[in-house]
């Protein structure tokens, strides 16, 4: 007998005469008092086929395949469009605010005398006395001091109006004419639309489209059915790695991406089709989606593994349009609202 098991079965004589009462009698009673496993092994027969060698399972098909899907998307780039009602609550916030730090201390930012604060009396002059450049003129020390609401049809909370007044603040420096030829003449960056060329032309191939949304890459397969790049798992690979390579394979190099985690966010599962014995006659496909997020690039279906022949980045909401209804209700809970 082994020195180790020799030790093991004392242990239990041990704690079985001295009766400890940290244990009940069922746990005594469970210790093991000698090796089962070995008589089990030494009764088991290598000779003996197992259930798992038998040739009539070995030529069956597998009910299903297990697939690695992306759900790769491009985050918004810029804020939502803010509601009318949204517009006016934060203009008169900051017009309260405007009231409220009145005096404005005009010495403490400008040297009296010197060119800046000649400018400035210039620019407030066209402001009404405003300290701010997109709050309309107000003079706390008039007969209408206590009139600094925004009327019903006034359209100078709007975001238009504001940046059309920035910029024509930017671009008035309130220099003389004297001041001005002295000066470099200033370029002024002027805000760009929230709207791209992209947009315009309604092309769904472009990433600068929807700057407000989040966007999702779609594939048509050969099959010529719009879904998310997917393909099988190769040898040993989890989910994460057979992401990656099936979207090296599916859209090509040309694209900065990084998969969010290890864990699949969805997934999608396709029933096999049974013969009439019941025999498999088409595998069913289970495929578990992993999130990914595209910083810079562009998808390329050239020398792709999968016969995809055409690629979009769609909303939420396009992509409803474009997959199919069983489909969608299995990956709508994956992309976001906007």
């Amino acid at each position: 007998m082994a020195a180790s098991s020799r030790g093991s079965e004392a242990a239990a004589s041990l704690i079985r005469a001295t009766k400890n009462p940290r244990l009940c009698n069922t746990c005594i009673s469970s210790l093991p008092s000698r090796r089962t496993y070995a008589a089990a092994a030494a009764q088991l027969k290598p000779s003996e086929p197992t259930p798992s060698a038998s040739p009539a399972t070995s030529t069956e098909l597998a009910p299903y395949t297990i697939k690695s899907g992306i759900c790769l998307s491009r985050a918004p780039v810029l804020t939502q469009p803010l509601h009318p009602f949204e517009s006016a609550f934060f203009f008169y916030q900051r017009r309260l605010n405007e009231r409220l730090a009145m005096p404005f201390s005009r010495y403490f930012y400008f040297k009296k005398g010197t060119p800046l604060d000649s400018a400035w009396k210039r620019k407030a002059a066209t402001r009404g006395g405003t300290p701010a450049r997109d709050l309309g003129a107000y003079n706390p020390y008039s007969e209408t001091g206590w009139n600094d609401e925004v009327m019903v049809g006034d359209r100078i909370s709007e975001k238009k109006v504001t940046r059309e007044a920035l910029v024509e603040d930017a671009m008035n420096r309130g220099l003389s004419a004297e001041e001005a030829g002295a000066e470099e003449e200033e370029v002024v960056e002027i805000p760009q639309e929230r709207y791209t060329e992209a947009d315009t032309a309604k092309d769904v191939k472009r990433l600068d489209r929807k700057l407000t949304r989040t966007l999702y890459l779609v594939v048509k397969n050969k099959e010529g059915k719009w879904t998310f790049p997917s393909g099988e798992l190769v040898g040993r690979e989890n989910l994460h790695q057979a992401a990656e390579r099936v979207l090296v394979q599916s859209a090509g190099m040309n694209m900065n991406t990084w998969i969010v985690g290890h864990v699949p966010i969805g997934h999608y599962i396709s029933k096999p089709h049974l013969g009439g014995d019941s025999a498999i006659t088409k595998q069913g496909e289970k495929t578990f989606f992993m999130k990914g997020r595209i910083m810079a690039g562009q998808a390329d279906l050239k020398e792709n593994a999968f016969g995809i022949t055409d690629w979009k980045w769609l909303t939420k909401e396009e992509v409803q349009g474009h997959v199919g209804p069983k489909y969608f209700s299995h990956v709508k809970n994956m992309m976001a609202a906007r």
